[in-house]
């Protein structure tokens, strides 16, 4: 099956949980139906997760709806899904106001590309950090201004104007890149800051990561933030963004890996899962990539689907990470997989750990 497929399937597929030993199902062979919603970054993974379970665990269903991480977490809120995607962890205050407790299990690492629409200028033109800021900032406003011409002397850049496009919905890529940008721009960590909604300076909206590759595919001088897949699925032009190391380097496998290696080290220390990655200091580490997670209510309130939900998070994090490469993810890093299977043994029903015992 195609990206093109995966992205553009409806997700209506099936998982069953491994029985746990002496324990049986309440109710039986019974389909069980499992909904959740959130985060449209990691979608062609999660798509490509819910089919290979299911064909080897027909009975259960999942039904996931790509619609950003703002709305994942407040389904979640609203106890209106079984579990949530999110690439924005939840900060302690947004965990207090789910109500009952939640598990933020980290998944994956992904990057995010900065795609454009020049006419006549394919991938590979060079970004630096504090240009990309300025171009979301509103400073640059034409793609042969000075700036950009610096680091790309060979490139015949038009006379032409920008046209960035950004998230319109509460998106955890969003976060990431408002993150990115504080972290790089005074100016935009002063007037704007980073969120999974902002007040953006300039540009024109889109819904999800596939809204922005579209807008950005069909706006000649257009340029947006764009998940790794959705780029390349779309066949879309990216930036080269200068690190912090100096080095000008492409959205990658290679260089998410570099990065969540780092994130990694930070998690295994101190625990807590909720790191940024971009920015990274390591040579070959690409700079605006991040986590994304799943949403799980800790305490199950129905066994038999709480059984299967745990199981195929168990599956997940160590069968599943083997296809996170082939869609450009970064899969686990080895030293925080031991922290994500203490989070899904922490999963229960009436006090119970419903898998990994």
């Amino acid at each position: 099956m195609s990206w093109k497929s995966l992205i553009g399937f409806a997700v209506v597929c099936g998982l069953v949980a491994t029985t746990l030993v002496g324990w049986q199902p309440a109710r039986g062979a019974e389909i069980v139906t499992l909904n959740g919603a959130g985060a449209t970054f990691p979608y062609p993974l999660y798509s490509r997760w819910f089919i290979e379970y299911n064909r080897a665990h027909p009975n259960i269903r999942i039904n996931y709806q790509a619609i950003g991480s703002g709305g994942g977490i407040e389904q979640v809120r609203q106890h209106t899904v079984d579990f949530g995607a999110s690439d924005a962890p939840l900060n302690d205050d947004q965990l207090k106001q789910m109500g009952r407790s939640i598990l933020l299990i980290p998944t994956v690492a992904g990057a995010i590309a900065v795609s454009y629409n020049i006419p006549g200028v394919g991938t590979g033109l060079k970004l630096t950090r504090q240009n990309v800021a300025a171009l979301y900032l509103g400073q640059i406003t034409k793609w042969n201004d000075a700036r950009i011409r610096a680091d790309n002397p060979t490139v015949k850049l038009p006379d032409m104007a920008v046209t960035m496009v950004y998230r319109s919905d509460g998106s955890g890529t969003t976060f990431h890149f408002t993150t990115f940008l504080s972290s790089v721009s005074p100016d935009w960590k002063s007037k704007v800051g980073a969120g999974t909604s902002v007040q953006w300076p300039v540009g024109i909206g889109g819904k999800g990561n596939d809204g922005v590759a579209g807008a950005v595919k069909e706006t000649p001088g257009a340029a947006g933030y764009v998940e790794l897949a959705y780029v390349m699925q779309n066949h879309l032009t990216y930036a080269l963004v200068q690190n912090p190391a100096g080095h000008w380097i492409a959205p990658s496998l290679s260089g998410t890996t570099v990065a969540a290696a780092g994130g990694a080290a930070t998690i295994a220390q101190t625990k807590d899962v909720r790191v940024a990655i971009s920015n990274s200091p390591a040579a070959e580490a690409y700079p605006i990539c991040g986590f994304t997670y799943l949403l799980i209510p800790e305490q199950q309130t129905d066994q038999v689907k709480g059984q299967a939900l745990a199981q195929f998070l168990w599956w997940a994090i160590h069968d599943g990470e083997n296809d996170a490469p082939l869609l450009l993810y970064a899969r686990l890093p080895a030293n925080v997989l031991p922290i994500d299977e203490g989070l899904v043994r922490q999963v229960t029903y009436q006090g119970k750990a419903l898998v990994g015992q």
